[in-house]
């Protein structure tokens, strides 16, 4: 006889039936199962497969909720994506718009003009205005010139002084057709050699930007650029680019940190008017009486003790300014025939420079003659 295959449960009774070894059943017997027992056999048998059923379901709910969350994530970012670019469309036809009202005709030229307003950035859509000739940008605490600035091809003077601009993009050098970059009064540190591309260039202003030491040596290129202003930076010498600029005719280096001169100021031979106030420039080479055309220098404010004698060829030199300068000699100039020759004439100018010189000979000739004395009444002595 085998166990029986299957249980039955009542109140208090269980039937266990029996078979033989073929497999029909044989007898019914019943036994006294106590009803603890019974319960416990009953909880088994039913919660086992509700217990596996629960933890599936969870499961798929877990997984739906899931993936609802995902399509809820993707739908909300798309519509912040579209609201976004709403705005940044609406945002740009008010810029346009904005712009637009800046424009400006004036001597044949269609000019961007903006002053006193706050444009840190420049935004895309000035590209549709890409026709005009002239930015006037002043004051609008400009950052950055944008990067597209090389596709205003019709672009003739780029004015943005009086900014916060810290770079010249290379981008600059697209623009074949411009003639005056003024970037005065910003927070440049450097210039790019690509500005050597603008070949049209003939007004460069870099004044005050305070940090700027030195000029690529391809700007010497630039064979239309006749007027540099480079005052108010950290200089120490002449940039041997402008040394090379042969149309060069104006040039300000004034407050900046100069202490000589090069030898070679003289290959600017064009130059016809030199600003270097308030610099540390100690003398003056000899070469710079072989600027001819040379008619405005201005030294006020050096460290200069002398006056090169040199100086008194320069004929074509038509002001010229000494003032506060360590010079060595002292030299009184003689009084006024009237009050209008009085207000005309400079203490410091052309007749002072040339009164100096004199006296400077006539000492140094003195000299030569007490050195010429002593020498001979020493030999004398010695007969």
């Amino acid at each position: 006889m085998s166990r029986g295959k299957s249980v039955n449960t009542s109140n208090d009774l269980a039937h266990m039936l029996d078979y033989n070894d073929d497999g029909n059943q044989c007898t019914t017997i019943q036994k006294q199962i106590p009803m603890a027992e019974l319960e416990c056999v009953r909880t088994m048998t039913e919660t086992a497969p509700c217990i596996g059923s629960f933890s599936a379901v969870k499961t798929l709910w877990e997984v739906r909720i899931q993936k609802i969350n995902e399509e809820l994530r993707k739908e909300k970012e798309f519509r912040q994506r579209a609201i976004g670019r709403l705005t940044l469309v609406w945002e740009e036809r008010v810029s346009l718009a904005k712009l637009k009202e800046k424009v400006i005709t004036a001597d044949g030229r269609v000019i961007l003009k903006i002053e006193q307003e706050e444009w840190k950035m420049l935004p895309s859509c000035l590209l549709k205005l890409n026709h005009l000739q002239e930015w006037q940008l002043h004051r609008i605490s400009l950052v950055k010139i944008p990067e597209f600035i090389g596709r205003f091809q019709n672009l003739i003077v780029l004015d943005l002084s009086r900014n916060a601009i810290e770079k010249v993009p290379k981008e600059i050098g697209q623009l074949p057709n411009l003639q005056e970059l003024l970037l005065s009064y910003n927070k440049i540190k450097s210039v790019p050699k690509e500005l050597s591309n603008c070949i049209s260039l003939g007004r460069l202003e870099l004044a005050v930007n305070r940090d700027i030491c030195d000029l690529p040596l391809q700007l010497s290129d630039l064979k239309k650029l006749y007027h540099v202003d480079l005052s108010m930076n950290q200089f120490t010498t002449i940039p041997s680019a402008l040394l090379n600029m042969p149309s060069l005719e104006w040039l300000d280096m004034g407050s900046n940190k100069l202490q000589q001169l090069p030898d070679t100021i003289d290959r600017m031979e064009n130059l016809h008017t030199l600003w270097l106030q308030r610099n540390e420039i100690t003398h003056l080479p000899e070469t710079i009486s072989n600027m001819k055309n040379l008619s405005t220098l201005v030294l006020s404010n050096n460290k200069l003790r002398d006056i090169p004698a040199c100086m008194q060829q320069m004929t074509n030199l038509r002001f010229v300014n000494f003032r506060d300068n360590p010079l060595q000699l002292q030299v009184t100039l003689p009084p006024c025939k009237n009050t209008e020759e009085e207000e005309e004439r400079e203490l410091f100018g052309i007749q002072f420079m040339h009164m100096y010189i004199q006296e400077s000979l006539s000492r140094a000739g003195m000299r030569f003659v007490l050195s010429v004395t002593r020498v001979r009444i020493k030999n004398i002595r010695k007969h």
